[in-house]
């Protein structure tokens, strides 16, 4: 094991810090372009120590295979709005000339037997140190908003059943990730509208719009001669 955890895992917070700045950064490129972006947020972190050891001696990797077969050491999550977007944000990512995607892994497509939905991309991704460039893995997962709130809570419930779940728990959690599914698909159906709705709220009108509403309220109450609750 690494004498010194946190100079090891220096290069990795690195990573994940200039990683979240270029993701976040191809959104605000849209943004400014008054183009519908597929990125809603993205999070990273650093796995933490004691999960790095936990995983290792479960999967029994040996310290000189921990850089390559540990693969989520540095760790990006980019939520979407809509499951068109995640396969955007793929296309974008495979474009890109900073990183090398190295393996892919489509859990939508192909879902996990619990039921998890998410899109796997481990990358190769090169940072400037001190010694010289190092390369290393990061893996970025991309999902929509109701895929993460599933994977959320089934994570929470992983620590407390230590992945053993009761057949009930099970069962539920299977049917809410069909019906998270089924929201996405939902809104995807109504994609243009919601786009359409997001735009004139970026262009500044949906506020306007509000405002005209609450004014023609305000009106509309005192021409009905609405006063205000009084104490008895």
């Amino acid at each position: 094991m690494p004498k010194d955890w946190e100079l090891f895992l220096m290069p990795y917070k690195q990573a994940v810090d200039e990683l979240k700045i270029k993701l976040r950064g191809m959104r605000k490129q849209f943004q400014q372009e008054n183009a519908h972006t597929p990125i809603e947020f993205v999070t990273g972190r650093v796995k933490p120590v004691d999960s790095i050891i936990e995983k290792m001696h479960r999967r029994q990797i040996s310290e000189d295979l921990m850089e390559q077969d540990l693969q989520d050491i540095a760790g990006l999550r980019i939520m979407c709005q809509f499951v068109e977007d995640i396969y955007q944000v793929v296309d974008l990512l495979h474009q890109r000339t900073d990183m090398e995607v190295v393996e892919e892994r489509d859990y939508i497509t192909n879902v996990k037997p619990s039921g998890y939905r998410s899109y796997h991309m481990v990358i190769m991704y090169p940072v400037q140190t001190v010694h010289g460039e190092k390369k290393l893995l990061a893996e970025i997962q991309i999902r929509t908003l109701s895929m993460n709130f599933w994977a959320t809570i089934e994570h929470s419930l992983n620590y407390k059943y230590q992945g053993e779940f009761p057949d009930e728990i099970n069962e539920r959690l299977k049917r809410a990730a069909e019906a998270a599914f089924m929201l996405d698909q939902e809104m995807s159906a109504i994609r243009e509208e919601i786009q359409e709705a997001q735009q004139l709220f970026s262009y500044g009108k949906g506020q306007q719009m509000i405002d005209e509403t609450i004014e023609r309220n305000q009106i509309n109450d005192n021409d009905d001669g609405a006063t205000a609750p009084q104490d008895n």
